[in-house]
């Protein structure tokens, strides 16, 4: 059976707690939570859930990322995904440097094209592949962009740089997926283009939502809907008002407001209604079944296990569904089945998301901590969830 060791979750709030010269108890006072979890927590007696954590952080005033570990440096050399990092990170530093006398660009037409099959492939979970192209599209498009101008580049510019935050994001590297979005706003405006300023206020959200600033994360959404606003009531700007709303709904769930859950919820869906399908805007996955996963999400968000399960047990997913989705959809099902007592349903649902999309689970922290609590609530640790265990290094 694994044994834990210091470098986990729960080891790291122990370690943030006693530098800021606090007790379990003076902590525990800070948080909305109960001394005992925070005890168990600490012990690697419970999992140190996404929400717990964020509240951790706030109270103890560090990121997120230094409580999660994030990024897992050893197993991102092992998989040889860190080397992939720095290369984007340099393509990112290229935005003002004007054209480069040393690129060559392929033309606009594959430029364009090669940018949406990295859309893709990062939500096919392909992230290795789409790391390593990342670099040399963006290093093309920005010398085409300031070469030759163009709405068209601008605008594919900005969506290479919503691929670098996402690849950023599912390896952990925060830092770097808030230069990515800053680089998207500067070209979205470069490209007077309201929808993806709007998704780049969703993305916005979202690592406010990670770090346990609900309030902010609240106010990016709304200032997304008055930048999508601006695009009339096209397709494409009620895609994007429909995933602003689901963002809107696992924020309010963080929260523990379970009124505004509902409203986003219902909107989105309304819009999901009128327009059917939008998978194909922006790669926000935005449809009926989207805001299903969103409203599942949202139960595991409030701690309403149960609620959440009994969603998830109808649950249909269309084939066309992103494969992050499904992913994402079988991490947080793991969660809840754990949480209800049903470990070897939880394990076989971490197995599938593994099999489905293995480096975004490896890295995903809802994951690892799933395994983790699954080790602690295991008399005799069963073969495969000793593999899941070496798997994310624990």
């Amino acid at each position: 059976m694994p044994t834990l060791d210091d470098n986990h979750t729960g080891a790291r709030i122990k370690e943030q707690r006693k530098l800021g010269r606090l007790t379990q108890r003076q902590l525990a006072a800070r948080l909305p939570y109960s001394y005992s979890l925070l005890n168990s927590v600490e012990c690697g007696l419970r999992p140190a859930t996404a929400d717990f954590v964020a509240a951790c952080a706030k109270a103890l005033g560090v990121d997120v990322t230094v409580l999660t570990g994030q990024p897992y440096v050893s197993e991102l050399q092992r998989d040889r995904l860190a080397e992939l990092i720095r290369p984007i990170r340099e393509s990112l530093d290229l935005y003002d440097l004007g054209p480069s006398p040393d690129i060559t660009a392929r033309p606009t037409d594959q430029l364009v094209a090669t940018a949406d099959r990295l859309c893709r492939e990062v939500r096919a979970t392909h992230l290795r592949s789409a790391a390593r192209q990342l670099p040399g599209v963006i290093a093309e498009l920005t010398h085409l962009a300031w070469s030759s101008p163009s709405t068209r580049l601008w605008r594919s510019l900005a969506s290479t740089y919503r691929t670098a935050h996402d690849i950023s994001v599912k390896l952990g590297y925060y830092d770097l997926s808030a230069v990515a979005l800053d680089r998207m706003d500067w070209a979205a405006q470069r490209g007077s283009d309201p929808c993806l300023a709007a998704v780049r206020q969703y993305m916005r959200a979202l690592v406010y939502f990670r770090e346990g600033e609900y309030g902010i994360g609240q106010r990016l959404v709304a200032a997304g809907h008055q930048v999508v606003g601006q695009a009339g009531e096209s397709r494409e700007a009620l895609a994007v008002a429909g995933q602003l709303h689901l963002g809107a709904s696992v924020i309010s769930a963080r929260a523990e407001d379970q009124t505004a859950v509902d409203l986003h919820i219902g909107e989105a869906r309304r819009i999901a209604e009128r327009i059917g399908d939008a998978a194909d805007v922006h790669w926000l996955s935005f449809g009926p079944a989207n805001v299903a996963l969103h409203r599942m999400s949202a139960a595991v968000e409030m701690h309403q296990y149960d609620e959440a399960l009994k969603q998830a047990r109808t649950m249909k997913l269309p084939p066309q569904l992103a494969t992050s989705r499904r992913a994402h959809f079988l991490i947080d099902r793991a969660r809840a089945e754990m949480e209800t007592g049903s470990t070897d349903k939880a394990l076989e649902h971490l197995v599938d998301a593994r099999r489905m999309a293995p480096e975004q689970t490896r890295y995903h922290p809802g994951a690892r901590e799933t395994i983790t609590g699954l080790v602690h609530l295991s008399r005799r640790t069963p073969e495969r969830l000793n593999h899941m265990a070496a798997w994310i290094g624990l």
